[in-house]
């Protein structure tokens, strides 16, 4: 955010992780509910379940990310717990479009190992350097961010994805752009490798003498 640094975005005390707030408990309920109704949608194999589920899960993860920063709730153990439950949300949200849809197979098998996996170590990557989640990445490396994490990014890495398996009759279109957000997360990976260390040290502590990923 404009006229802040990045100590401002880093955890300074080694405090046990902030668990039961407005934002996790968001992002609870929006797991759960997308992943109930994704259950449902496997089972029966009803589209407007299969919509509802993805709906659910869009709509809460905005709603979480908001509340957090809203609230000033923003921690590490949060945004861990929303990296996480976005892949939950993803395998099982994507099951029923694999079943209605079935030669998305291949674009959607790239899919999942881009973002279960590779997207997956990319994001926690925050966790190297002391900022509070990946929308601060910008204080990095602002290119690796800009192709990660900004909204047009966000889009293309899922939305983008689901919308041209619903409604473009080829896989084609869809295994192009998995394909290129993969190669495009692989590259960044190896951007961020290669990043010196810029952990700022904690209040009290000095260089060199270790960093807590908590809260």
């Amino acid at each position: 955010m404009p006229g802040t640094n990045l100590q401002e975005h880093t955890t300074t005390t080694a405090a046990p992780p902030r668990i039961a707030q407005a934002a996790n408990t968001v992002t609870t309920v929006r797991t759960v509910g997308a992943v109930a109704v994704a259950i449902g949608a496997i089972a029966t194999r009803d589209p407007v379940l299969a919509v509802t589920a993805y709906l659910i899960y869009w709509v809460g993860d905005m709603l979480d990310g908001w509340t957090a920063r809203r609230l000033n709730q923003e921690t590490r153990f949060g945004a861990v717990f929303d990296i996480l439950a976005d892949r939950l949300c993803c395998i099982l949200c994507i099951i029923p479009l694999l079943q209605a849809r079935p030669q998305m197979a291949a674009p959607i098998a790239v899919f999942l190992l881009q973002f279960v996996v590779v997207d997956l170590v990319l994001s926690l990557s925050f966790l190297r350097f002391g900022l509070l989640s990946p929308n601060y990445f910008f204080r990095v490396h602002r290119g690796v961010f800009q192709w990660n994490w900004s909204l047009p990014a966000k889009a293309a890495n899922t939305s983008a994805l689901v919308l041209l398996v619903f409604f473009v009759p080829s896989p084609w279109p869809a295994l192009t752009l998995a394909l290129a957000v993969t190669a495009i997360k692989i590259a960044s990976l190896v951007v961020v490798r290669r990043l010196p260390d810029s952990r700022p040290p904690q209040r009290g502590q000095a260089p060199g003498h270790g960093w807590s990923p908590s809260a």
